[in-house]
């Protein structure tokens, strides 16, 4: 009889795990929680090693949807981050990523965040290249697979949506914009920011956007991130650019606010040659001390760019509905 092929055939590893503390440089303003731009930084480092792992070649994100930040994580915290490839394309890979904490004391790991990323293979050349073809050996590989299939469509859907989307006209909309240099420090080898560190960029003009409308009557804020998706990476961003963050509230529920959020780079010496390189869509809530999330203030749209952006929002979010979370139970079995 002959075997089964095993996801281990090319002789690589298709799973990787990270364990390390929490550092002081992660917590949230106001020091209550980790920053979810720091989660999405470990998301980022894990899936890359796990892409790179198995394509034997550079990698690039190309893609990051449905990072669910399901509870707040301590600071201090042990943590692990999981990640497994669940499908190949011909150049590009799958990645489902898990984030757990523990206490120091009880080291017992509990979920916190799960999401998928896209990676692409690249050559010498810059050129996608092609990566070996994985094929689910176990239970969870096959549901994991067919999980990341079905998303293909809705995640098409959403992109061609947001990327019909108009910011050139006035809006009145609440908006935070963060200009800078790329330093050294946050780049690859290949000379290009990380997709994890422009992750972070993103959360925190998020944050500056959604604390600023949701701020309380001494002017602080315990807005946090609940979701990011629809990351959609365009063109990398070098050291040396000049980067634009802009985060503007599109949509307000009754207890959230949906951030959207595009970074630009251009050449510092042309400063308004900017290129977009990455976009997301964001959703902030404020806790309540029942840890239900409490009510903010509504916003209602009123120039033409600003209503068309906030029925954008709507369709996004039903749209996102229909795509069903990943249990962080199936990415932890075997």
């Amino acid at each position: 009889m002959t075997e089964a092929p095993s996801a281990r055939a090319a002789g690589r590893d298709d799973r990787i795990t990270l364990r390390f503390m929490t550092t002081p440089a992660d917590t949230a303003a106001g020091g209550r929680s980790v920053a979810a731009g720091s989660v999405m930084e470990w998301i980022d480092k894990a899936g890359y090693a796990c892409a790179v792992g198995w394509a034997g070649a550079y990698c690039v994100t190309a893609y990051v949807g449905n990072v669910r930040h399901r509870r707040p994580i301590t600071p201090g915290s042990l943590i692990e981050v999981q990640a497994r490839l669940v499908h190949t394309g011909r150049t590009s890979m799958h990645v489902v990523v898990t984030v757990s904490s523990a206490e120091v004391e009880t080291r017992v790991y509990t979920p916190a965040t799960t999401c998928i990323l896209i990676f692409v293979a690249k050559g010498a050349d810059g050129r996608p290249t092609e990566v070996p073809a994985w094929e689910p050996a176990s239970r969870s590989d096959r549901k994991l697979a067919a999980a990341a299939l079905d998303r293909i469509p809705s995640r098409a859907e959403i992109k061609q949506l947001m990327l019909g989307e108009d910011y050139g006209a006035p809006t009145e909309a609440p908006l935070v914009t963060l200009r800078f240099l790329v330093p050294p420090g946050v780049v690859n080898w290949g000379g290009k920011a990380h997709g994890g560190t422009v992750m972070r960029w993103i959360d925190e003009a998020a944050y500056a956007c959604a604390a600023s409308w949701a701020k309380d009557g001494d002017g602080a804020s315990g807005a946090v991130a609940v979701y990011s998706g629809g990351i959609h990476f365009f063109a990398p961003v070098r050291i040396g650019d000049l980067v634009e963050v802009e985060a503007r509230i599109v949509y307000t529920s009754a207890h959230s606010m949906h951030v959207s959020i595009r970074v630009s780079s251009a050449d510092p010496r042309t400063p308004h040659e900017l290129t977009l390189t990455t976009q997301c869509l964001s959703v902030f809530v404020v806790p309540g001390e029942d840890g239900v999330a409490a009510p903010v203030p509504q916003w209602t749209p009123t120039t033409a760019e600003d209503v068309q952006l906030w029925e954008h929002a709507r369709e996004i979010i039903r749209l996102r509905e229909g795509i069903a979370p990943i249990a962080a139970s199936l990415t932890l079995e075997p």
